[in-house]
């Protein structure tokens, strides 16, 4: 009984596996379009002082006399004057951050508007741009003008269960 156990591990029966074998090959040609984009800033203006009177134009008291065109703050005349007696530390402080002009109408295709913060991107040249995938997964892509982008994949996935 000895000599035929050794034999019984032998004649074990064959393994079964379920195996799948897939390969995906792809090709992605991309040309952008012009694209503009503007932030228009607004004006902003403070003044503060201690030991000072502040008068803005010819009206004393008010925070502000100015004047607005084209959407553009204007301040005015400030003036400070030192109320503090002969001696007296006294401060002063004034900001004043100029607005952009509103524009008069939408800026045409590839223009640039007169903004402060402006992101402008010309249109893609396809000029030789292409992408090809054969039947045998072979993938090859040309590289094309500025503005374009050309992405190629191949993915080979094994399963087995």
């Amino acid at each position: 009984m000895k000599k035929f156990l050794p034999l019984l591990f032998l004649l074990s029966s064959p393994v079964f596996a379920d195996i799948n074998h897939s390969i995906t090959s792809s090709v992605q040609l991309t040309v952008n379009a012009a694209a503009t984009q503007a932030q228009r800033i607004g004006s902003t203006f403070s003044a503060s002082g201690t030991g000072v009177d502040l008068a803005i134009g010819d009206d004393a008291g008010r925070i502000s006399n100015g004047t607005i065109t084209s959407g553009v703050y204007n301040p005015g005349t400030v003036l400070a004057t030192q109320n503090a007696t002969s001696g007296e530390s006294f401060s002063y402080s004034q900001s004043f951050v100029q607005a952009d002009a509103l524009s008069g109408a939408a800026p045409s295709v590839g223009a640039v508007p007169n903004y402060s913060n402006v992101t402008s991107t010309a249109a893609g040249v396809a000029g030789s741009l292409a992408g090809s995938v054969t039947s045998a997964s072979v993938n090859s892509i040309t590289a094309g003008g500025a503005g374009t982008s050309a992405i190629s994949s191949i993915e080979s996935a094994l399963t087995i269960k």
